[in-house]
């Protein structure tokens, strides 16, 4: 296929967004030049998942969406003709092999994160891409000519200053596609510099805050916890005020795991984004289902069972069937039937104390003061306004010729690969529709 009036395209961060996009923009004829402030590329992606790197998920273009609440309409066009099993088909066809775990996540076989680096560089290289690494941007102006009467006519060639240990330079192009990403992980390099960059353009920046983030908080019983992992528990934010029956702001079912400083694993990160999204951690109230596959009717039934060898059972060895010895000894302990000097038996546990010992199975409500910041997020939430960005091309509605794509754009998703698949999908897009 050839592509005539080739375009010059810049494009700024060598992430997942990056490089995909450049990979296809040079393969349909385009001139690229990616420019990544970092020594070496796709920093975020040898770190991601444990340096395994969590492709995407094992579903459908809806149930990627799904997981971005606000912006699930604005990924719709470009998830559903880059979906998860076009993902994975184009990461087979460049030589890395893929394997779906129980969860649905979506690994490389050989568990390499680098592996996911290292094929998308390769195919931008043999691609044509021109790479120049450490080398940081400190604006982007466009230039408009104009060339008749219709203003539409008008010619935009953008400029884009740089800085690298060779000194400044600038770079030309007829189209820039920004995905310099976000401020998560800033140790590697995503500090959220096009932000302002962006905002110097016009685009609104919501204002952003960590997300997939560790929570901190927790009480001296659950950071006693510490290492424990729960595979299955439905983790629920409410508001300050919530009532009764009240729906919760987000429910996500996942593994928990305690740590010394509070909370994570899957289950209380992917809700931390709404936690800050309140704006205080004071009005948010986090309550935990420790037992989502055994009803509150169960429980009532085997805890009212006080006569023979069940009324001789402790709390302690009753919920062991179901728990880790640790955390039934911490719930033991915190209900009352269980102190310093020994624990009672279920027959000598007082009814108050049931009832308030399923509260904390089914409704354990855990203080949580903050997070862990930005410098332990995996995704930013906020950024660039989606009101301002076509969702089929990822061009900018304010400027022809300025394309946003991957995580500087207003979006996150849950944990499990949702948030690549999201990556590579906008950064896709944006590349197809700045080459025509």
């Amino acid at each position: 296929m050839s592509f005539p009036n080739s375009k010059r395209i810049v494009i700024i961060g060598a992430g997942a967004a990056g490089m995909m996009a450049a990979a296809v923009a040079a393969r349909r004829g385009a001139q690229v030049t990616l420019v990544e402030k970092n020594r070496k590329t796709g920093v975020k992606i040898l770190m991601s998942g444990g340096t395994r790197c969590n492709l995407t998920q094992d579903t459908d273009a809806r149930g990627i969406t799904e997981a971005f609440g606000h912006a699930k309409r604005f990924l719709q066009p470009s998830v559903g003709k880059f979906a998860p099993t076009d993902v994975i088909a184009h990461f087979n066809s460049l030589g890395v092999g893929t394997k779906r775990e129980v969860t649905g996540k979506i690994f490389p076989v050989s568990n390499r994160a680098l592996d996911v680096r290292d094929a998308l560089h390769r195919d931008m290289i043999e691609a044509g891409v021109r790479l120049e690494t450490e080398s940081a941007v400190s604006s982007i102006e466009k230039e408009v000519t104009p060339s008749g009467s219709d203003s539409s006519d008008d010619n935009v060639i953008w400029k884009i200053a740089v800085t690298s240990p060779k000194g400044m330079h600038e770079l030309t192009a007829d189209a820039v596609i920004v995905t310099a990403g976000g401020k998560s992980w800033p140790g590697c390099g995503t500090t959220g510099d096009a932000y302002a960059w962006l905002a110097k353009l016009g685009h609104t920046i919501v204002a952003t805050r960590p997300a997939l983030v560790p929570l901190v908080g927790g009480t001296e019983g659950t950071r006693a916890l510490s290492g424990l992992t729960l595979d299955d528990v439905i983790a629920e934010v409410f508001t300050d005020d919530h009532r009764k029956g009240k729906k919760p702001k987000v429910s996500r079912r996942s593994s928990w795991l305690f740590t010394h400083f509070g909370f994570s694993g899957p289950a209380a990160m992917d809700v931390s984004g709404t936690m800050t999204a309140m704006g205080s951690m004071k009005l948010a109230r986090l309550k935990l289902d420790l037992l989502p596959n055994v009803s509150e009717d169960e429980l009532n039934r085997v805890l009212a069972s006080r006569t023979g060898g069940s009324g001789k059972q402790t709390i302690t060895s009753i919920l062991t069937q179901w728990l880790p010895s640790r955390l039934a000894a911490e719930l033991a302990t915190a209900c009352g039937v269980r102190t310093t000097q020994g624990e009672k038996p279920l027959a000598e546990c007082s009814a108050s104390a049931m009832r308030e010992l399923v509260e904390y199975l089914k409704r354990w409500h855990l203080p949580v003061n903050d997070t862990r910041g930005f410098a332990k997020a995996e995704v930013t939430a906020g950024g660039v306004s989606l009101k301002e960005v076509d969702p089929r091309t990822m061009a900018s509605r304010l400027h022809p010729g300025l394309f946003i794509a991957g995580e500087v754009l207003d979006v996150d998703g849950w944990i499990g690969g949702y948030n690549f698949q999201a990556a590579f999908s906008t950064g896709r897009a944006a590349a197809i529709a700045a080459t025509e």
